[in-house]
């Protein structure tokens, strides 16, 4: 048996700490150790006391910044970061418990302090630790708010858990944030690229390039900053090597690319450049309303209409065909998919013949640019004049002559369906967007639900957006209401995760559910899904319109951006009601073993 000492403090605040004290404590115990621990916050909790350090055999260090040593003279420390001593904590607890005997010098034990958090001057660093190494990142989620913060976040962690430097471009719903130099990329030792949407490579030719999804980074970014040390480098530079091996890396690298991502990864980008246009859009539109539902020709209110709905809702398609074809071909494949797009409009295609026209558009001008090959002094020509030309016109004729009519009469039907719901088949529509809102909180089943109900807002069919975004409020929203309600059911970690879902719920940014999801899916997913389709199938029932694809609760402020908004408050209401009440019930009922419970 082993005497431990434990400090532990969180950038990230006093939820994360404490969940990283507990964790270090429960897991000792369980392994037949000894453990003391100092959760260090505002306020230190339950402080070390000179004896218990005097008895330790090992320290254990969980932190995300500085914390002062000198009272630990002389006794032989194990440094990680929070979220390390977190999810891998019994690696944590048998690594420290391997440096017993060792005594203060850490000699060939590797650990994983943090970058700022200095080692005593009695603590001699280990002579196998690695060089530390320089990267430069970029993240990128479909709506660009939570995935895409989140994982640059965590490849800071990871990078700063092994003991190297990461700079991360974000780029979000606001544009790019903490931009990259040319000079931070040209000094990287490797590109980490965790993405779902597409991102434009070309900056980073002859860098070694690792491309992966932001849930793999939010998962573990010391795996993904280490695997890309081993990447392949990036087309448009490199260091010799014959030409067969670039052309082998390269295949390997498109195959691994095309597995991972494929037509979603396509869809959803087209979908998040396309969101701008219609928050826009959809917002002046509503704005034009106070002035009338019909204004008058020259009046303010018709000058409103025009810029929403004759300028912004006009690009909605295009905007979705053309950045599909771009995610697909790059470059070469905008001009094509914005004219498909536009053409697909025209034919009364709606967001269906804009998604069509997109892949069409993407693929086409990827073969001509792969498979067409001029002489080397008219290469230049391929990308502005060949590629648009053929790919143009092969994607126009198809949609006019082959895929226009069908395509048209499939929308017709839709919207005429759709617009006639009512009574029962309205609430079952609601019920299904709404589960699927909850199911995976952000992820495919998610964000389908999420891309159909944005595609109608092109058609100018509004109520399931209304339905599918309360619906994606009530999961954050019903855990918070849960842990305030009930707190016994909820350690003091969870407590305060509570009180941020409750503002990432009214923001409808639904992953604010996901670390209570994480820690307990079978009782949490059941409830946030009763809630979610509660919600949606009440928003539905109640003939709840939005115009607006995001904004959580603030889009109530905008004059007739929602139809019926008292009974949207009542539908979004309900479910976080019922969210939390489930939640309560299911861990009354089926309470977890107390050797597992709040691990």
């Amino acid at each position: 048996m082993t005497k431990i000492v434990a400090v532990t403090a969180s950038a990230a605040g006093e939820a994360h700490t404490q969940m990283a004290a507990e964790a270090l404590k429960r897991t000792a115990q369980a392994l037949g150790h000894e453990i003391v621990t100092e959760a260090q916050g505002v306020s230190v909790v339950t402080a070390l006391s000179p004896d218990d350090i005097q008895q330790a055999d090992v320290v254990i260090v969980g932190a995300d910044g500085a914390v002062e040593r000198d009272r630990f003279h002389n006794k032989p420390v194990y440094a990680v970061s929070t979220s390390e001593a977190i999810r891998n904590t019994e690696m944590v607890i048998q690594s420290a418990v391997a440096l017993v005997g060792h005594g203060p010098s850490l000699g060939a034990i590797k650990t994983t302090p943090h970058p700022h958090d200095p080692l005593p001057e009695d603590v001699v660093a280990p002579e196998a630790a690695p060089a530390s190494k320089f990267f430069v990142g970029i993240t990128s989620c479909p709506t660009g708010i939570a995935h895409t913060f989140m994982a640059a976040e965590a490849l800071k962690q990871g990078a700063a858990k092994l003991g190297h430097d990461i700079k991360v471009e974000t780029q979000g719903s606001v544009g790019s944030q903490n931009a990259l130099t040319d000079d931070e990329i040209a000094r990287a030792d490797a590109v980490i690229v965790a993405a779902d949407t597409h991102v434009d490579l070309s900056r980073f030719g002859g860098k070694r390039l690792y491309e992966t999804s932001t849930k793999a980074a939010i998962h573990n970014g010391a795996n993904v900053v280490t695997a890309a040390l081993d990447a392949p480098v990036a087309g448009g530079g490199g260091s010799g090597g014959a030409g067969s091996y670039r052309d082998e890396v390269s295949r390997a690298k498109a195959e691994r690319s095309e597995s991972r991502s494929g037509p979603y990864k396509h869809l959803l980008t087209g979908v998040s450049y396309m969101l701008p246009v219609i928050v826009a859009g959809g917002l002046i539109i509503a704005l034009s309303f106070v002035f009338g539902i019909d204004p008058e020709p020259g009046s303010f209110g018709d000058a409103l209409m025009q810029i929403g709905g004759g300028a912004a809702f006009a690009l909605i398609v295009p905007v979705l065909s053309g950045f599909i074809a771009f995610s697909i071909a790059d470059r070469p494949g905008i001009a094509p998919g914005l004219i498909g797009g536009m053409l697909a409009a025209n034919l009364g295609m709606g967001f269906l013949g804009g998604i069509l026209s997109g892949f069409l558009a993407g693929y086409v001008a990827k073969l001509v640019r792969d498979q067409v090959n001029l002489p080397a002094n008219f290469e230049g020509l391929k990308p502005v004049l060949v590629i648009p030309l053929l790919a143009t016109l092969v994607v126009g004729l198809l949609l006019v002559y082959v895929f226009g009519t069908p395509v048209r009469l499939i929308m017709e039907g839709m919207a005429t369906y759709l617009e006639g719901l009512s009574g029962t088949n309205a609430v079952l529509l609601g019920l299904i967007l709404g589960a699927m809102m909850a199911v995976d909180m952000g992820g495919p089943v998610n964000k389908a639900a999420y891309t159909f109900a944005v595609g109608l807002l092109a058609t100018n069919i509004y109520a399931p957006m209304a339905a599918v975004m309360a619906a994606g409020m009530t999961p954050p929203l019903g855990l918070a209401l849960a842990t305030f309600v009930s707190k016994k059911h909820f350690n003091q970690a969870e407590q305060e995760a509570g009180k941020v879902a409750s503002v990432l719920g009214i923001s409808f940014i639904t992953e604010g559910a996901i670390p209570f999801a994480a820690n307990d899916p079978l009782r949490i997913i059941p409830a946030c899904v009763a809630g979610s389709a509660v919600t949606g199938a009440l928003s539905m029932a109640f003939g709840n319109t939005l115009r607006a694809p995001h904004g959580g609760i603030f889009v109530l402020a905008i004059p007739n951006a929602v139809e019926n908004a008292g009974l949207y408050v009542v539908a979004i209401a309900a479910g976080t009601l019922i969210t939390a009440l489930v939640t309560v019930q299911l861990k009354h009922w089926f309470p977890r073993k107390k050797a597992i419970a709040e691990a």
